[in-house]
């Protein structure tokens, strides 16, 4: 039988239309290559180039300071007065300051017998703790868990509120705000905060309170995050990197140079009357702990982070669940900065260098530099010099500053040294939605202030995945395809080939791989998957 020729598949007259239509967009696409094309992607390689070196400034002045701060072995215990609290025989318990633990919860199923415990297993005089349980849950059988949860720890005879409010407004703020109103905090002169997710060790007030006890001028002690799922799969690896960076270096720079950091919003203790004196906790951003602790060290006070102490949680384990609270973490510093950049600098009680520190280092290269550098530059305005020939990236800007700032990053978890490449990928498929987030808050737009509660597991995967281990889940495929990171994907996939075939970048190694990438977060094929029942 013979062949079908082209003309009988596809009729000449179309053929004919395909050809047309080529050959128009391509007459477009020279005609506006030259006079709009080049001259934007040039404007925008420059201002990428200047976030870059912005970029890497930042991280190698930490850099630096980090290393002196290891080779001079200043600690926080040597920079500020810290003494063990110590029995007085005439005061009794009186002696101790009166704390507040706060433990704010939302539908904590998998981990709030664990929160409670841990913070009802403190070790500190039990007639000078109170453990307050702030409960949001909107689901009754939940409630009654956690009610029932504390009544078992009253029993034991702690010092135990179980207090509920009629609804959830200002979320997480709001709770916390609702909970400081209560009479008996009234006789309180610190207060310390751990997520639902949060499990400190007995030992936390005694490491904490006595630097908040001898140094009248301290504010806030913040512990690092200890993750006890890190190695639950490559993601949580990822985010561990991101997050050690941010504990070993970020804030030990802050806290060791300008006595300031941003409060994590958890794992933290407060002094009240410095919470009380910033104007207590509002919920006009999603980031209500970076709020607090901005407002409060433009009233003079001064923060202290000890790294050495460390308290357990867990990463968020599933993608949908990361997504979300990377948004919130990316929208909610950028909308923070618009709202206080003019505060800050017309501020009296905080030192130039602060000042600069703040609204600079801290807000603009950190937080909005770094997320829009990152997704635009390395994933958009790169490979479009691929197929813009005219524009070119110096050597230095795409390779030698990227692998510098990357390498520096890395040096918060040498155990992960060897996923290096898997970080860069992610974080560049992550960068999509950081930036994305960073526009919503400075331009205040639909998103700005939603807030999604952080989905944590506990023991939930074991049980759900043990008997029924050989069972496949059944996946729904429209809730695993997320348009954005496939287009992206495709997008680079195009340029990659391009690059291959006709271009002289070489970049299409990475590109591939950073296509592979996108695709991959794209059909859901990230993290943890949790199944139904």
């Amino acid at each position: 039988m013979d062949k079908l020729s082209a003309t009988v598949v596809l009729p000449e007259r179309f053929q004919g239309a395909r050809d047309d239509i080529t050959g128009q967009v391509g007459v477009i696409w020279q005609q506006t290559k030259a006079p709009l094309i080049v001259p934007l992607l040039k404007v925008l390689t420059y201002l990428c180039l200047a976030m870059s070196l912005m970029l890497f400034i930042e991280r190698v002045y930490m850099g630096i300071v980090i290393v002196l701060l290891k080779m001079f072995g200043r600690k926080p215990e040597k920079k500020y007065k810290w003494e063990p609290m110590k029995d007085d025989v005439e005061l009794g318990n009186s002696v101790y300051p009166m704390v507040l633990v706060q433990i704010p919860m939302y539908n904590e199923k998998e981990v709030y017998q664990l929160s409670i415990g841990a913070a009802c297993g403190l070790s500190w005089p039990s007639d000078r703790i109170i453990i307050q349980v702030l409960d949001d849950s909107t689901d009754p059988t939940i409630k009654d868990l956690v009610q029932l949860e504390c009544q078992r720890w009253a029993s034991k005879g702690i010092n135990i509120k179980y207090e509920v409010r009629d609804n959830r407004n200002g979320y997480k703020a709001g709770a916390l705000k609702e909970g400081m109103k209560h009479s008996y905090v009234k006789h309180c002169d610190y207060v310390a905060i751990f997520d639902a997710d949060f499990q400190p060790e007995p030992d936390f007030l005694w490491r904490t309170i006595p630097f908040l006890a001898h140094n009248p001028e301290i504010a806030l002690v913040q512990a690092r995050w200890k993750f006890v799922n890190a190695d639950e799969c490559l993601m949580t690896r990822m985010q561990e990197m991101s997050l050690d960076y941010h504990f070993t270096v970020e804030q030990e720079v802050g806290s060791s140079t300008y006595a300031f950091f941003g409060f994590n919003g958890t794992a933290g203790v407060w002094r009240i009357a410095a919470l009380n004196e910033a104007g207590g906790w509002k919920d006009r951003t999603t980031v209500e702990d970076m709020d607090l602790a901005v407002r409060a060290s433009l009233k003079g006070w001064k923060f202290v982070y000890v790294g050495d102490l460390k308290v357990k949680n867990e990463l968020p384990s599933t993608f949908k669940a990361y997504r979300y609270q990377q948004h919130r973490w990316s929208c909610g510093p950028a909308n923070l900065f618009k709202k206080m950049a003019v505060e800050i600098f017309r501020t009296k009680k905080v030192n130039l260098w602060k000042k600069l520190y703040v609204i600079y280092s801290f807000f603009f290269v950190r937080k909005i530099v770094a997320h829009i550098v990152t997704f635009v530059f390395y994933c958009i305005v790169m490979p479009a010099t691929v197929l813009v020939p005219e524009v070119e990236v110096p050597k230095w800007g795409a390779v030698y500053i990227p692998s510098i700032i990357t390498l520096l990053n890395a040096v918060g978890t040498p155990r992960s040294i060897h996923l290096l490449m898997f970080w860069i990928l992610f974080e560049n498929v992550m960068s999509l939605h950081r930036t994305k987030a960073t526009f919503i808050g400075l331009l205040e737009a639909g998103r700005v202030n939603e807030w999604v509660v952080t989905e944590k597991l506990g023991d939930a995967l074991k049980s759900k995945l043990g008997p029924k281990a050989h069972k496949k889940p059944r996946i729904r495929i429209g809730e695993r395809l997320h348009l954005l990171e496939l287009g992206v994907g495709a997008y680079l996939f195009f340029v990659g080939c391009y690059d291959l075939a006709f271009g002289k970048n070489h970049y299409f190694i990475f590109l591939f791989l950073q296509s592979i990438a996108f695709f991959i977060a794209g059909i859901g094929y990230v993290g943890t998957f949790v199944p139904n029942s």
